[in-house]
């Protein structure tokens, strides 16, 4: 028997076990990505469903054989939609504990029949068997995210040149300098509000929210770059992030975290210079690779980026009901 308890926060003992389900999972499906300890930032809140196949499922039980786990984000997305997410013990597959988790899900959701958009489930990878599952359950395929990778960048001269060629290449009235911490928050979000209004999660990004991520040990300043025109009016921004042990790899790797347009901006090329600007500093800072994350249906983004030469390299889907 499949038992299933849901949690508004974890103890200490659960994040453990949840963890080490999560690293035995990657082990086999090399996915999710993992922080170097402790959960993903997106499980931290919201809901928390164990589910184990006797009857001691509880958190009072901290030997209890944890052979599925489920998140629901019941805050939400930029749209209003929850979010959530389950991964099954590589051992315990084939048993029926992911319908039994996704079962679970789509009643914590409040979710009926049909497709209302109401829920969406990330599965990473794409995987065969999560496909058949979420179809099994009514829900249809309606986003796709690629992770896309540009190797050896520090070693690479024809990257280094085509990098540094598009970092030159502002459009004319156009400077580029780093963020000021407490002056230029509200610009950058107005920037962001309009260049991401389409997007569920980095449509959702606040004042507030862009001022906690300053505080964080990850942030740096020195890479978060502004393009500004002759009037001192933000045109869009490329923000760097450098993940010093890329999920626990050694690697020392760089990100496009976040490259925003504004649209009365956009036709002019500032996109792709000031992608080469924040690349050319991550070269500078001595990483190995760079990543980004893009959606499959951005043409436009991937061919600037596949001129630079990155390439996909794993996907990521969400289903919908």
């Amino acid at each position: 028997m499949i038992n299933i308890d849901w949690y508004g926060s974890l103890a200490a003992a659960d994040v453990a076990r949840v963890r080490a389900l999560l690293v035995d999972v990657r082990a086999v499906d090399g996915r999710p990505e993992l922080p170097v300890e402790g959960l993903p930032a997106e499980f931290l809140l919201g809901q928390h469903a164990l589910a184990s196949e006797d009857d001691q499922g509880s958190q009072d039980d901290a030997d209890a054989v944890l052979v599925g786990y489920a998140h629901l984000d019941t805050h939400g997305d930029a749209f209003g939609r929850e979010i959530g997410e389950l991964l099954v013990h590589p051992a315990h597959r084939g048993r029926g504990v992911g319908g039994a988790l996704l079962d679970a899900l789509v009643r914590r959701a409040g979710v009926g029949e049909g497709h209302g958009d109401r829920l969406r489930l990330w599965a990473h990878g794409d995987q065969p068997a999560a496909a058949r599952l979420a179809a099994s359950r009514g829900f249809v395929k309606v986003r796709e995210m690629y992770r896309m990778r540009l190797p050896s960048m520090a070693t690479a001269e024809t990257s280094i040149a085509t990098i540094e060629t598009a970092a030159g290449a502002l459009p004319d009235g156009v400077r580029v300098r780093t963020i000021v911490a407490g002056v230029d928050e509200r610009a950058v979000i107005g920037v962001n509000a309009r260049a991401f209004d389409w997007h569920p999660e980095q449509g959702a990004l606040t004042v507030d929210g862009l001022r906690e991520i300053e505080r964080a040990d990850f942030f740096d300043p020195a890479g978060f770059f502004l393009a500004e025109d002759s009037a001192g009016e933000l045109l869009g921004f490329h923000w760097t992030k450098v993940h010093a042990d890329f999920e626990g790899s050694g690697e020392r790797v760089g990100e496009v975290y976040v490259l925003a347009v504004d649209p009365r901006a956009q036709g002019i090329g500032l996109g792709k210079a000031l992608t080469g600007v924040g690349l050319d500093h991550l070269r500078r800072v001595g990483v190995d690779d760079v990543i980004l994350y893009v959606e499959s249906d951005n043409r436009a983004a991937i061919a600037v980026y596949e001129r630079l030469g990155f390439s996909v390299e794993l996907s990521d889907v969400q289903y919908a009901r």
